[in-house]
């Protein structure tokens, strides 16, 4: 990528050739010669792409008045320059997304995080941490790369089209007195000499022209059209970016073996979509046959996880048929794919209340706290009689109690156990708002208790706990895997890749491209030669040039006494 902003950057453009004719005149006068440097360009020569242009004071220095202060800020923010800070900044912004859990895909992660930071985590989210992608400032800085991008691009690709029709640049200074110019003996007639100079020069592919007695031969200008494809291809990406997050839409479900997901609205435990989303959603369900789990049991790595697959049966308009999905395969279906986020338990348990009737059965979700999947969860019993009940604690996979309470030592169901406490309170009447089914709302419950203590009920899978005051029977029947399914559409995708494949392609012309000038000058039975590389010295011109002097036949005179 370019480091110059556009106008140190740019390219020769047309108006160029005039000035560039009279510094070699036809009949060899003398022209007073402006200051060059080592390469033999003059300060103000724009010259190809990657020209070190040296611009007046006057040109760089902020001029007065409040139009003059907004032309500069617009000078400064459309420079290359600019562009590359802005997209660095962006990748910082997009930092937080990647290291804190992020509301929009898991929001028990982030009450988690804040529960467990008390300190740090109220900041962090009041500035937007937990949703870093929609933030005022990551979408500043977004806009801002934009507009940086498109302001640098416009100018440069009309400088550089009105350089492709530019003839190639006359030496700033006669060719024998520039610096590293080498001299030959001519034998052969001068304009036999310069036409077979043009001619391979052309072999080489360099743009050729005669001045007078000098021919002028200059290439690389692909290296710029390489330069503007790779900033192009970067605006591309924004905007295929941009456009996806508009009509796109990312959903998560959790489900449990044997159970299903419609992909509707209303089956979605949490969806966020794009402003010009419209609604549609592709039609299908999935239904989460079984779920694997292969965890290390070594010393080293006890615990690390080795393989989570979910066997799917899914149904669309077309038929149904099994699949199958793991973390880094995803499953596509339509426009829309189906990712495999999360897992953990859930315990099968039945609540029969104070009048013996089953108020509660089936799969209750656990949460995982840890590593070894410690969980938590509620069970809600809002039909029971003569009270409604309600019981919350953790579902260890292999249970054991120490000095710190109950914990998990693995995350593999070894000796699952449920450890819970339970609340009653007087029948509530149903309002209609939602509920979240992994918290408890104790409002206008009390909790039990048994012999002056907080009534706790261990339960291993199969026992059963009767409840004080005939209020009921818990009964843990067993457990089953839960799944977390993030389903998602974001048009674009393909442009994307295509862009991000045409800057690679740009970056990789940019980079091999060597753009260089060379200059043959033959007069008087004397021939000179010389180049100028314009990136780094080590473009190879001198050998080139080298060569065409051998084609020609000419040759070093011998050295002096």
């Amino acid at each position: 990528m370019a480091h110059e902003d556009a106008q140190e950057d740019t390219v020769r453009g047309a108006d160029d050739t005039d000035r560039l004719d009279e510094a070699v005149p036809p009949d060899g006068s003398v022209q007073p010669e402006p200051e060059v440097d080592e390469d033999g360009l003059t300060a103000d020569d724009p010259g190809i792409a990657g020209s070190r242009t040296r611009r007046p004071a006057a040109e760089v220095a902020p001029p007065g008045g409040f139009v003059g202060s907004l032309k500069f800020a617009w000078a400064v923010l459309t420079s290359m320059r600019t562009a590359i800070i802005l997209l660095l900044l962006l990748a910082v912004a997009a930092i937080p997304g990647g290291i804190l859990p992020q509301r929009p895909v898991n929001p028990f992660a982030v009450t988690t995080w804040l529960a467990n930071h008390t300190k740090t985590g109220p900041f962090l989210d009041k500035i937007g941490m937990f949703d870093a992608y929609h933030t005022p400032w990551f979408s500043s800085i977004y806009l801002l790369l934009f507009v940086s991008l498109v302001g640098c691009i416009v100018p440069r690709t009309s400088v550089y089209l009105r350089a492709l029709r530019a003839p190639a640049a006359a030496p700033p200074r006669p060719v024998s007195r520039m610096s590293g110019a080498v001299s030959y003996a001519a034998s052969a007639p001068s304009e036999e000499l310069l036409t077979r100079a043009q001619l391979a020069m052309r072999k080489r592919r360099y743009r050729v022209r005669r001045v007078g007695d000098v021919v002028c031969a200059e290439r690389g200008y692909t290296r710029e059209l390489g330069n503007l494809t790779f900033h192009v291809a970067l605006l591309g990406v924004l905007m295929a970016v941009g456009y996806g997050s508009l009509l796109g839409h990312s959903g998560s479900a959790v489900v449990v073996e044997g159970q299903g997901f419609s992909n509707t609205l209303t089956q979605y435990d949490d969806i966020s979509a794009g402003a010009a989303f419209n609604g549609q959603l592709d039609p299908f369900s999935v239904k989460l046959d079984a779920f694997h789990v292969a965890y290390e049991t070594g010393p080293v790595q006890r615990g690390a996880a080795r393989e989570f697959k979910a066997d799917v049966t899914v149904t669309t308009p077309s038929g149904t048929r099994a699949d199958s999905i793991e973390v880094n395969k995803p499953l596509s279906i339509g426009s829309s794919q189906v990712n495999l986020v999360g897992h953990g338990y859930a315990a099968v348990v039945t609540v029969r209340d104070g009048n013996g009737n089953v108020a509660y059965t089936g799969p209750v979700v656990f949460q995982p706290l840890d590593s070894n999947l410690k969980s938590v969860g509620a069970i809600n019993v809002p039909d029971a009689r003569p009270q409604r009940l309600g019981l919350q604690g953790y579902f260890l996979p292999t249970a054991s109690v120490g000095q710190m309470g109950p914990v998990s030592l693995f995350p593999e169901a070894l000796s699952p156990e449920l450890f819970l406490t339970a609340w009653a309170g007087p029948p509530k009447a149903e309002t209609g708002q939602p509920q979240s089914v992994f918290t408890l709302d104790t409002t206008g419950m009390t909790q039990l208790t048994q012999n002056g203590d907080l009534l706790r009920l261990k339960l291993a899978p199969g026992d059963s706990y009767v409840l004080p005051d005939g209020l009921g029977l818990v009964t843990f029947d067993g457990w089953k895997r839960w799944v977390k399914l993030q389903v998602s559409s974001t048009p674009g995708m393909g442009a994307i890749l295509a862009f991000v494949l045409l800057a690679v392609a740009g970056m990789a012309v940019s980079l091999s491209v060597k753009p260089r000038r060379a200059w043959i000058m033959v007069s008087g039975g004397e021939a000179w030669s010389a180049g100028a590389d314009r990136v780094d010295g080590r473009s190879g011109v001198g050998d080139e040039i080298s060569a065409v002097a051998a084609e020609l036949g000419l040759e070093k005179p011998p050295p002096g006494p």
